[in-house]
């Protein structure tokens, strides 16, 4: 018995909704990552009662706001936070930035796990540095990653930072805590600090668990600063409240220096409260999220399997970014997408926006919505890909 409604259709047109508005009202859209779930109720409740009082000036952070922090990440996922150690702001890629503008100059190297969230890409040229790829391996239906090429890539003199992405997106693997603890130990060797992006670490499937990089030892607490928010879980993007972790007591005044250069070093008091209750409250509504999201996952793959059969899905262990690999059509990631946008009314993300060469043969589909959404979404994608099935069998091409 569930006590929560994902199924529920709300409709999000003419609300300012990026997902929705930016396109045209006969378009699906199945791409940005924000969802069409009505946020828990807690959270609902926490932002009207403060609406109610009807005065929004500058606002202070409250001690309960780390409190709610400390509580939730150590009950939930066995990891003790310093207090002293969090430093709010206004979202995870602001922070990125920010951190890459604190502990890198121009011109040095940032190393990230290609495919992999396209703002990486952005946050590191902004301030100057060099992306530098470690592909991450194909191995069936998940991902491995390239340990020689990995230490090859820290072992250059230039590379100063691994910018990683814990969960992934968009491959969808939740690294084991041997994996981070490997990585780690190679950025030791090196002296290459580590940047973890955790923003999707609530949202794991059946059988997987999400690793704090910094909980797993000293060594990994102290070369890491860790990037996470209740945003993606929580659906409260719009509320721009993130936080850095940083034990590292020079990287950490460092980061903050940066942090008040980029002048993003206050938040609204919507996204105080709603953090506070999503942590405090919000831990029965992220399971029953993620088991929806899960069943939305199989949905799409029984899918797939009766109507793109040629069609390949990417495990996914965590995040709600449904990874699939397109390479059996005579097509491109980009002329997929537009095929898609333009004659399937569909809107997904092509592949090659997380990587040139790692994406390329790929899209990234986003399944948190209600299945009757995801659904329409997905009768539109195989109508449009499975014209090439067609072709080919007509052609008498190899299936």
């Amino acid at each position: 018995m569930t006590k929560y409604d994902f199924n529920q259709v709300i409709p999000r047109k003419n609300t300012n909704s990026y997902k929705w508005d930016i396109v045209a009202d006969d378009i699906i859209p199945l791409w940005v990552a924000d969802m069409d779930f009505e946020v828990a109720p807690e959270i609902k409740q926490a932002i009207i009662e403060r609406a109610n009082h009807g005065i929004f000036g500058y606002t202070l952070v409250p001690d309960s706001y780390y409190e709610s922090i400390i509580q939730w990440f150590k009950n939930r996922h066995n990891w003790s936070i310093d207090r002293n150690s969090i430093i709010y702001t206004s979202g995870v890629v602001p922070a990125i930035s920010a951190t890459i503008k604190a502990l890198a100059m121009p011109g040095e190297n940032v190393l990230v796990q290609t495919p992999v969230y396209n703002c990486f890409f952005s946050s590191i040229r902004n301030q100057g540095c060099s992306i530098i790829e470690n592909e991450l391996i194909r191995e069936g239906d998940t991902y491995k990653i390239n340990f020689e090429d990995f230490e090859k890539k820290c072992a250059d003199e230039k590379t100063t930072i691994f910018l990683l992405c814990n969960p992934h997106n968009p491959t969808g693997r939740v690294w084991t805590k041997d994996e981070l603890e490997r990585m780690n130990s190679i950025c030791l060797k090196y002296g290459v600090k580590v940047i973890s992006d955790e923003i999707h670490c609530e949202l794991v499937m059946p059988g997987y668990s999400y690793t704090p990089f910094a909980s797993i030892s000293d060594e990994c607490k102290n070369n890491s600063i860790i990037l996470n928010s209740p945003s993606k879980a929580f659906n409260i993007a719009g509320l721009q409240i993130a936080n850095i972790i940083c034990e590292n007591t020079v990287w950490r005044r460092r980061i903050n220096r940066a942090i008040n250069i980029f002048e993003i070093c206050d938040v609204n008091p919507f996204g105080i409260v709603a953090l506070q209750a999503a942590y405090n409250k919000g831990g029965e509504w992220i399971d029953e999220l993620n088991q929806y999201i899960y069943e939305n996952y199989l949905y799409l793959k029984k899918f797939i399997l009766e109507e793109l059969p040629q069609v390949e899905v990417i495990k996914l262990e965590g995040t709600y970014l449904a990874w699939i690999d397109i390479m059996c059509f005579e097509l491109s990631s980009d002329e997929a997408y537009n095929e898609l946008l333009n004659d399937g009314k569909v809107l997904v993300n092509s592949g090659t926006l997380y990587g040139k060469k790692s994406g390329e043969g790929y899209l990234r589909i986003n399944l948190a919505c209600p299945r009757e959404t995801l659904k329409k979404g997905l009768i539109r994608i195989a109508r449009i890909l499975g014209q090439y099935i067609e072709e080919e069998s007509r052609m008498g091409c190899p299936m």
